[in-house]
């Protein structure tokens, strides 16, 4: 899955007036109107209002007087129960380089839901500089490792539009 995130080479700026929250079925059409702006994955609709009413508290979403502005889809896979996987990340462009995307990935980890998380896997193309540059910074904020292997090969996909998706594994991460 691709992810698209903030402008990795940006100056850090405070989150000002954005909030992060756990979402529910109400921000995910807004979380669906941000991807269908951007350069994001496109997934329906019903995508994002599952994960908020069935995955609330491993999603986040950033919100800026109430609307959606950010977002991060996540679960923890039943068969990996220290392990939370990222599925997508997504910023809008008004608001790159406020180093959101990084802050909703703490907000995320640090969540009760993900008290017995050591890991956070993810997948990213190669094309994809600003999430690798996310990812490999999250571990180096939290003094660990993050180990990139190969994952889902390009012959998966059912047209040649789709890039390889390597797996991102960051950890183990301490508390």
């Amino acid at each position: 899955m691709a992810i698209s995130t903030e402008n990795a080479t940006a100056t850090l700026k405070p989150l000002e007036t954005v909030s992060l929250e756990e979402p529910s079925p109400g921000d995910g059409a807004g979380m669906w109107e941000l991807v269908n702006s951007s350069t994001l994955d496109q997934n329906s609709a019903y995508k994002y209002i599952m994960m908020c009413e069935y995955f609330s508290e491993t999603c986040v979403v950033a919100k800026e007087k109430g609307k959606v502005v950010g977002f991060v889809t996540g679960f923890i896979p039943p068969e990996k129960q220290d392990v939370v996987f990222v599925w997508q990340v997504g910023v809008d462009s008004s608001q790159r380089g406020k180093g959101i995307a990084s802050k909703m990935l703490h907000e995320l980890f640090n969540r009760e839901a993900c008290k017995d998380v050591r890991f956070l896997e993810a997948t990213v193309t190669p094309s994809n500089q600003a999430s690798q540059s996310l990812f490999k910074g999250f571990a180096k904020k939290n003094n660990t490792k993050c180990d990139v292997s190969e994952f889902f090969k390009e012959d998966l996909f059912p047209t040649d539009e789709h890039e390889e998706e390597l797996r991102f594994r960051i950890g183990p991460i301490k508390r």
